[in-house]
């Protein structure tokens, strides 16, 4: 840990790219075994009578990109990583959601705006957060009500002109999605 109490995101990178630091199969508690199962490393529980395979998969995540008056809404993020830096509002799916409720449920956690999804806008890999890979599915959106105010994992939450956006942009997908919207739509709207 830095002198902040936080793990440095070299250690995170680390520790993602080791199987998250599973090393006991969590169905007998064996130490597993580092095995070559269909052309990829995977970590094996060695019991005859378990034979529990841990699959190191990417994790959903959901998304908008909510467009007001040719500007796009951006939150700062509150949590690490990338504490300060700006994002599109999106995060990972439970259990239960489908995509499009996740979107709409995190940019409402994170912004207080309520939003009509409009139409699926692209899918995305992530891999350059240090907790996780992620696949990163994201609408076209458009804002119906709510107060907007940041809350959950933004500590501000503001559209910004296609002109003036932050230099801080936190992911590279979230960075390659602003550069779609452009190419696509010309920063003039859906």
């Amino acid at each position: 840990m830095d002198n902040s109490g936080l793990i440095p995101e070299e250690r995170l990178f680390e520790r993602k790219d080791n199987f998250m630091g599973y090393r006991f199969c969590p169905r007998c508690g064996r130490e597993m075994h580092r095995v070559k199962i269909e052309s990829h490393e995977r970590l094996k529980c060695p019991g005859s009578d378990c034979d529990f395979i841990y699959y190191h998969n990417p994790i959903p995540a959901a998304g908008a990109l909510v467009i007001k008056q040719d500007q796009i809404l951006l939150v700062k993020r509150a949590v690490m990583p990338k504490i300060g830096w700006w994002c599109l509002p999106a995060g990972f799916m439970e259990w239960h959601e489908h995509p499009s409720q996740t979107a709409v449920r995190e940019v409402g956690e994170e912004t207080g705006l309520t939003i009509r999804l409009d139409s699926l806008f692209e899918v995305y890999s992530g891999t350059d957060d240090p907790r996780l890979n992620a696949i990163l599915i994201l609408y076209l959106a458009t804002e119906t009500g709510g107060v907007m105010a940041p809350a959950d994992d933004a500590q501000e939450v503001r559209y910004f002109s296609f002109e003036e956006l932050p230099d801080k942009i936190a992911f590279v997908s979230h960075r390659q999605a602003i550069k779609d919207y452009l190419a696509r739509y010309g920063g003039m709207g859906k």
